[in-house]
């Protein structure tokens, strides 16, 4: 890392030394807030100019010694995604795509230390015996860690900020989501508690447009969302959040989502909503819908509608369902699919809509909606 790469001194704190000094050709303070400095490397990853309007203030972060290597790509508003992969470095995604940013580096054993202090920001441990952890900081960031030798060259970083700004689904539209009559038709939805699922892979802004769909949701709703690690932020008065808890390190303690969309139901909620599908919570999904509280949601990745129904069976799969019972289960809680597509220059697009059906073997198929 340059010498002109700057950091702020904070009082001792438990943290490896390693970790302090990450990249760090020496230790220049300065007295200016963390948003406000501008280093080599938020110069470097300005190859990809954020569009205008977009750059709002600074995120929240923990206040932790062991994001300082770091502190000036997290803060940044535009940034999305950092990811360090072991000896290869640092790469930082703006919306526009991953970009490299050459004079960061560090050493094998420092990586090793940075990947273990970032874990330990979010209260969990990570070492050889759990080389594979994941963590929510305060505020809102995701944070996974793997460590050698089951990451290859070295410790691999993967972090997923949350957007600073929340846009509403106006907004959403007037940066290319859709056009007007598709902004309408998505109110439309909501409007009539339509059970949505919003499907799309990975970046592509399933969870920024659900966000945006239930803050659409009348005030007087109460919305309850469930979700594995929160992410979902919601301008609505009326919204409860929860997340599900692993178990500690004696293995108790642990809080499913099975369980949560169990107390959700006592919650007397207006509008039920299960975060992202990856594996056989997509049971836990279709339960919650499947229980006569209209107006629900959630999100499930797909690379486009066609691919749907097989990603759906897979994860039924998992859940222990057949892919008859996944079918019946989805046509009977599902009303709409909406699916989101991120195009080459980074815009986020409504690529269409769709109704589950069964087919004639009683196998799932999706039939596009004009």
């Amino acid at each position: 890392m340059p010498e002109s790469f700057v950091v702020r001194r904070r009082e001792p704190r438990s943290v490896p030394e390693a970790v302090r000094r990450v990249g760090l050709a020496d230790e220049t303070v300065s007295a200016s807030p963390v948003g406000s400095r501008r280093t080599s490397v938020a110069a470097a990853i300005d190859v990809a100019a954020s569009p205008p309007g977009v750059r709002s203030a600074p995120r929240l972060l923990p206040d932790h010694p062991a994001l300082d290597p770091l502190r000036d790509v997290l803060s940044d508003p535009t940034v999305t995604d950092v990811f360090i992969n072991g000896s290869d470095g640092l790469f930082v995604d703006r919306g526009h795509g991953v970009v490299h940013v050459p004079e960061w580096h560090a050493a094998a054993d420092e990586l090793r230390a940075l990947a273990v202090a970032l874990i330990g920001v979010g209260g969990r441990h990570l070492d050889d015996g759990s080389p594979l952890v994941d963590v929510r900081w305060e505020h809102g960031a995701r944070v996974h860690a793997v460590l050698p030798p089951v990451a290859c060259s070295g410790a691999a970083i993967s972090i997923r900020l949350p957007q600073v700004d929340v846009p509403d689904l106006g907004e959403l539209a007037d940066r290319g989501l859709c056009d007007v009559v598709t902004l309408q038709r998505l109110e439309a939805l909501v409007a009539a508690r339509e059970n949505i699922l919003v499907s799309g892979a990975t970046g592509a802004g399933k969870t920024t447009l659900l966000s945006a769909l239930l803050g659409r949701v009348p005030a007087h709703e109460r919305i309850v969302t469930i979700e594995d690690v929160a992410e979902l932020r919601v301008g609505h008065p009326h919204h409860v959040r929860l997340e599900a808890r692993q178990p500690n390190l004696e293995g108790a303690g642990a809080v499913p989502l099975a369980r949560l969309v169990r107390e959700a139901l006592r919650m007397r909620p207006d509008r039920l909503v299960v975060g992202e599908c990856r594996g056989e919570e997509v049971r836990e999904l279709l339960t919650a819908l499947n229980t006569g509280h209209d107006g629900g949601a959630g999100t499930v990745h797909a690379g486009s509608i066609r691919d749907l129904p097989a990603r759906l069976e897979a994860l039924g799969a998992l859940a222990g369902m057949s892919d008859h019972a996944i079918a019946r289960q989805v046509v009977s809680a599902i009303g709409v699919v909406v699916h989101v597509e991120r195009g080459g220059d980074g815009i986020r697009r409504i690529a269409g809509f769709a109704r589950p059906q069964l087919d004639d073997g009683g196998r799932l198929r999706m039939e596009a909606l004009t």
